[in-house]
């Protein structure tokens, strides 16, 4: 017997799907608003054939192509994902009746695939998770140089040729319409951040504990400024000693490495831990239990722009945000937030020491957070414009979406891997 669902393919490049935490949510809110969804992501440590926390969305993978740095060797992992990602789709459509498509970027390759996809018929989102032009920018590269308007270029391409372009955020919705030149009508805002039922209930404040945690969550790239964050670690130190508190960084990334040969070289081992990527339940037992979170990303256009995910993350568990003053930082984190101008180590270090030694301060920050992702972070009211969308491009196949219907259905702690914590 066939399966009557409608069959959504969403392909993802950079990322095995088992650590993209935001596809994941998509593909259960999907699957729960009563699609057939199957990811196409590069292959993980283990060979996955179902996505975590989902009843039968398939996995189809293939093997990832690691980039040595440098232009020639990015062009061959961006084709290589191009080739293994369009062979998969168009099996998906010949042989698993698959009517729609999502991609989500980096890279921005797969505009011809959203053009041969909407000449047979078959609806494509762009599903904007990053800006690659600021990202470059951001990793050392020349505005205006040859590589960056190609870029621009792609990025506006994926853009138009998409049905619809979902965007992280506010700022990038203003991109997507201003730089990409996309119709307001089919942009649509969907944040990154936790549901509601990932996080456990918060007590009542930390406000009067003797042994700090302060958390780095995340990814360790060179744009993320988390040598800042050891930087600053070393300036704390100055400022209060050794005892009484922590530096925690979760993640992992290209700088993984160098970071933690820098905590070695200044001597900072008994105040700062590494603990590499966390599952859903260790992040929330680490994020419950801490003081502040910090968000080192240093002031740049794409940072600028950007929510970083690990910034809800925190909110999510009434958590303090110590970060650059950013536009999109601010509309996050709000008045949960403490400032600082330019990122630099002692500002870091100032804000943190004043912070550990204010509970008020910190009490008030913590009801604000959690205000702040119950009523408008939570993943529960993104998924409900994302099932919209679809159920509005999808309209001539199945009954438009019905408002109020469970969209949800939650996955055991054990299910889902930390993500990306980016956008």
């Amino acid at each position: 017997m066939k399966d009557p669902r409608l069959h959504v393919v969403i392909a993802v490049a950079n990322l095995p799907v088992e650590r993209d935490r935001r596809v994941i949510r998509e593909v259960k809110a999907l699957e729960a608003a009563g699609y057939r969804v199957t990811v196409i992501c590069p292959r993980g440590v283990t060979r996955i054939t179902r996505v975590p926390g989902t009843v039968d969305a398939k996995v189809r993978s293939y093997r990832m192509y690691e980039s040595s740095g440098g232009a020639v060797s990015f062009a061959v992992e961006f084709a290589w994902s191009f080739v293994c990602i369009g062979w998969h789709l168009m099996a998906a459509v010949v042989r698993d009746r698959a009517v729609a498509a999502q991609v989500c970027n980096p890279p921005d390759v797969f505009f011809p695939l959203a053009l041969l996809m909407r000449m047979l018929g078959r609806p494509w989102v762009f599903d904007h998770h990053d800006l690659s032009p600021e990202v470059y920018q951001a990793r050392g590269g020349r505005p205006g140089s040859l590589l960056d308007k190609v870029l621009l270029r792609f990025e506006k391409w994926s853009q138009r040729a998409a049905s619809a372009v979902v965007s992280t955020n506010e700022s990038y919705r203003e991109l997507a319409i201003s730089r990409g030149g996309c119709d307001p009508s089919r942009v649509v805002v969907v944040r990154n951040g936790p549901s509601a039922a990932e996080v456990k209930p918060v007590a009542s404040a930390l406000s009067d504990i003797d042994d700090h945690t302060i958390v780095y969550l995340g990814v360790l790239g060179a744009q993320d400024g988390v040598d800042n964050a050891i930087l600053a670690a070393e300036r704390l130190v100055e400022l209060r000693g050794r005892l009484g508190w922590r530096l925690v960084v979760a993640g992992d990334g290209e700088c993984l490495e160098s970071l933690k040969a820098l905590t070695v070289e200044r001597k900072l081992e008994d105040v700062v831990e590494f603990t590499g990527w966390l599952g859903v339940e260790e992040i929330d037992r680490l994020l419950r239990t801490a003081s502040v979170g910090l968000q080192p990303d240093p002031r740049s256009a794409h940072a600028e722009v950007s929510t970083m995910a690990k910034t809800v993350e925190y909110l999510a568990r009434g958590l303090p945000v110590v970060g650059v003053d950013m536009r999109e930082t601010r509309r996050s984190a709000g008045d949960a937030g403490v400032y600082v101008e330019h990122g630099t180590p002692e500002e870091f270090a100032g804000a943190l020491h004043r912070l550990l030694d204010d509970p008020v301060a910190r009490a008030s920050m913590r009801n604000v957070a959690l205000a702040r992702f119950r009523n408008t972070l939570a993943w529960e009211h993104q998924a409900a414009a994302y099932v919209r969308l679809w159920d509005e491009l999808l309209s001539t196949r199945r009954e438009r979406y019905k408002a109020g219907s469970a969209i949800i259905r939650q996955a055991g702690p054990a299910d889902v891997s930390q993500a990306e914590q980016r956008q």
